[in-house]
Parts: C-alpha cells; sequence; structure tokens
C-alpha cells in the first residue's frame, strides 16, 4: 500500500474522532477537545510547513498551554518535518502509547452469529450511557465525549451486544470513502473470552459492507496483547505506527 493511500487513512481516523475546534497552522493541524482524549487534543502536523519549525512549536506550545492542555504532538509516518520526532525529544517531550493501524479488506468476511445486536445509525443517550459504563467514562467526559461524536459528519453505527438484556459490549464505526474504521470497541471485564468482541466487529463490518464499505482500519495500542490477537484473528494487519510526543502542561 502506498504512502499516499496510507495517509489518507491518518486522514480519515482525524475525521473519525472530531474534536470540538481545531486551528490550522501553516499545514498543522491544532484540535482542541478540553483535554478529552490525545487524538483530540493534539497537533496533527502532516502537511507541508513554510515557516521555521522551531517557532512553529513554540507557537504551538503557548496555544496549548492558554487553554491549560498539555502540548501533544501526533507522529505518524507522515509528519512534516520529517525529524519533527527527533525535535520534539530534544525539547524534552516524552513518548506516550505507542499504537497500530491496522487494516483489512473486507472480502470474504465471516458470516457473525445470531447474537443480540442493536444498531443505531444516529448517537443516543442509551449507547452513550452504555459506553460511560463500560469505559468508566465520568460525566464531565462523556459531555465533552457527546458533542465529539456529533460532530462527525460521515456514515455512523452505533452497535451494543447483549447477554440475557444486559449490555455487554459495545463500540461504534464510521464509515467514509469506502472505509469503515471501528472505534472504542469494549466489553465488560464479566463477559470477556467468551467471543462478544468478534461477533460485534462483525456484525459492524457486515454493516459497512452492505452499504459499500471496501475495506476497515482501527487502531490498537501496541502493547495491548488481548486485542492485537482479537484483530489479527479477524484479519486486521499491521499498516504503520504512530505516538504521541508530550509536553505536560505545568501552571
Amino acid at each position: 500500500m502506498t504512502k499516499s493511500t496510507l495517509r489518507q487513512i491518518e486522514e480519515l481516523t482525524l475525521n473519525h474522532w472530531q474534536p470540538l475546534s481545531t486551528a490550522l497552522y501553516d499545514g498543522w493541524v491544532l484540535r482542541f477537545a478540553n483535554g478529552y482524549s490525545k487524538r483530540a487534543n493534539s497537533v496533527q502536523p502532516i502537511y507541508t510547513s513554510t515557516l521555521d519549525v522551531h517557532e512553529k512549536i513554540i507557537t504551538c506550545e503557548n496555544f496549548y498551554n492558554s487553554n491549560q492542555l498539555s502540548t501533544i504532538f501526533k507522529i505518524t509516518p507522515f509528519v512534516q518535518p520529517e525529524n519533527i520526532d527527533e525535535l520534539l525529544q530534544h525539547r524534552g517531550y516524552t513518548v506516550v502509547d505507542p499504537t497500530i493501524v491496522q487494516l483489512r479488506h473486507l472480502d470474504n468476511l465471516e458470516t457473525p452469529e445470531p447474537v443480540d445486536i442493536h444498531i443505531a445509525e444516529q448517537l443516543t443517550d442509551e449507547w452513550l450511557h452504555h459506553l460511560c459504563r463500560l469505559s468508566s467514562v465520568n460525566e464531565e467526559s462523556r459531555k465533552t465525549m457527546t458533542q465529539m461524536l456529533q460532530n462527525v459528519r460521515a456514515h455512523t453505527c452505533f452497535i451494543t451486544l447483549s447477554v440475557d438484556s444486559q449490555v455487554a459490549a459495545c463500540g461504534f464505526g464510521v464509515l467514509e470513502r469506502g472505509v469503515i474504521g471501528l472505534h472504542d470497541i469494549i466489553t465488560a471485564a464479566s463477559y470477556r473470552n467468551r467471543g462478544l468482541a468478534e461477533q460485534m466487529i462483525l456484525h459492524l463490518l457486515h454493516w459497512g459492507k452492505q452499504r459499500g464499505a471496501q475495506s476497515s482500519y482501527l487502531q490498537v495500542v501496541a502493547d495491548n496483547a488481548p486485542a492485537r490477537r482479537l484483530y489479527k484473528k479477524l484479519g486486521y494487519t499491521d499498516a504503520y505506527t504512530y505516538w504521541y510526543r508530550v509536553q505536560k502542561y505545568t501552571n
């Protein structure tokens, strides 16, 4: 797969997890969402720059500090300039959350089992309740997450899987440009290792395929061995890795 194609996947990952606001700065995208998640509160230096990179980094730090946020850069294979990771290291930024983007084509997709699945194509309070319950999201973060999800402009699928009328797993998918991205796939601790996430993902992928998806991506933290085993079983393969460079906010 070409670098330009993978860059398009990176664009989709940003589209599908929307911040509350953005600022464009000489080819860099600065994202803000009240500190909820690094992806939505970080600098994405993925387009060509023209200004001095050292001055740009300082300006970004001022942006985030003025919002009482840590300064975070997402480092992908597509960063511009290519040496920005080294520059941030010299400024004392630490590496956080190495993550793998994985892909799979939707050819020969296994048929899911007839489990108790509920799908909504619009965000609902019920789905949010279950996601926050399973993810231990507090009320303030829930408000931010609600706004972020409402900002997504592509076709969405919010899914829950129930066992004996109890929601045991949930997640969501976003379909754009023939690609469905999977996000926030989570299973309640007491229901893990029963194949529920696998079945829920298969239902999500079939939903996407029926609406024109030809491939899928997901993002998994590199040291999450159980999740990586599941995604390998489902046919996902590594495409590229990214990580965050973080400078903690201090008053």
